[in-house]
């Protein structure tokens, strides 16, 4: 895993992709926008509606392992294409094996949640240390320790259901207190609303979830695990389980994080954001390009992996947490270890 793979994101209205030779290329209204090498990327994916996609760049996809996402302009996730599944049909039997017995599903689905609550936390705690408001701090303080709660019970639970409970339990907190992080007087966080987000907050929260999910589906695919069964999330008709059970972990590390800094450094504003007829809101197209933007630099910074010891970039953290979670599955490790921040 020494190559960084990048994600090609199309997100202008009236685009459409061809194949040139061994290149993807995107037009917008008949002009070339972008001309990039096949084996320079792992996944495409289209934010948006009126985006077409040639039959013959579809089919060099399939061949390539090149996945091909849909997703609206929401941030709804709509399909998925991709070719026939490579790596281990062997992990993959035991991958469905293992998803059939509930002590699996246990121990597994307490490790996702652990690293979510764990990280969770370990964020809660750097609010508490940047705030020069005491009650501020104090809020910050007292969730961390309403999680700490949520850890102790989690690692005593018997079954997946009290693991989502707890989960739940935990969200709630730490969402309950997000919004004291934020230092722009122009964004207000009151709460988690996903479906439709009806604030910039949530809007910029759910939009950059859907696209965690998408990296963690390619990171399960590439080792050869299927992304669509699960041990934590309930299996459901195109939904990619496992991705959820992954991404859990790498909720607050890779987007709250981010979107905190967006706001916080005023590089977005409340204006950057339109609402339509039903309610939703939806981020316009240049603030979409900038987010995107944002979120691949921070995939390039470094950290030390904290089991490996390996100095890793932040993007490549779903596919080292997808192989060890094979190994997992394989055997070759008691249980799995999360990705813990330090």
């Amino acid at each position: 895993m020494t190559q960084f793979y990048n994600t090609l994101y199309v997100i202008q209205s009236n685009s459409s992709l061809h194949k040139d030779h061994e290149t993807v290329v995107v037009k917008c209204d008949g002009s070339v926008t972008i001309q990039v090498p096949l084996h320079h990327i792992i996944s495409i994916v289209c934010l948006g509606s009126a985006i077409w996609v040639s039959p013959e760049l579809m089919r060099a996809c399939n061949e390539a392992q090149i996945a091909v996402s849909f997703v609206s302009e929401y941030g709804k996730f709509q399909g998925r294409v991709e070719g026939i599944k490579s790596g281990n049909v062997l992990l993959r039997r035991e991958q469905f094996r293992k998803a059939d017995q509930e002590l699996v599903c246990i121990d597994l689905s307490k490790r996702f949640i652990q690293g979510k609550i764990a990280n969770s936390r370990t964020q809660l705690k750097r609010f508490a240390r940047e705030t020069n408001n005491e009650d501020i701090k104090q809020s910050f303080e007292k969730a961390s320790l309403r999680l700490l709660n949520c850890l102790k019970h989690l690692n005593t639970s018997e079954s997946v259901d009290a693991i989502r409970g707890y989960e739940g339990e935990a969200s709630a907190v730490y969402y309950s207190v997000f919004g004291l992080a934020i230092k722009n007087p122009d964004f207000v966080f009151e709460g988690r609303e996903r479906r439709p987000p009806k604030d910039p907050v949530n809007a910029l929260l759910s939009f950059l979830y859907t696209i965690l999910n998408h990296d963690c589906t390619n990171a399960l695919g590439a080792v050869g695990l299927d992304p669509q069964v699960g041990f934590l999330h309930v299996d459901r008709p195109g939904r990619p389980s496992l991705a959820c059970d992954l991404m859990e972990e790498f909720r607050s590390v890779f987007v709250d994080r981010l979107v905190l800094k967006l706001i916080n450094l005023k590089q977005i504003k409340v204006k950057d954001f339109e609402t339509d007829l039903s309610g939703s809101l939806r981020m316009k197209d240049d603030l979409r390009k900038l987010v995107l933007t944002e979120y691949q630099k921070s995939k390039h910074e470094e950290i030390i992996h904290p089991l490996l010891e390996q100095k890793v970039k932040y993007g490549l953290l779903p596919h080292m947490q997808a192989r060890l979670l094979a190994k997992a599955i394989r055997g070759e490790f008691k249980t799995y270890p999360p990705y813990l921040l330090k």
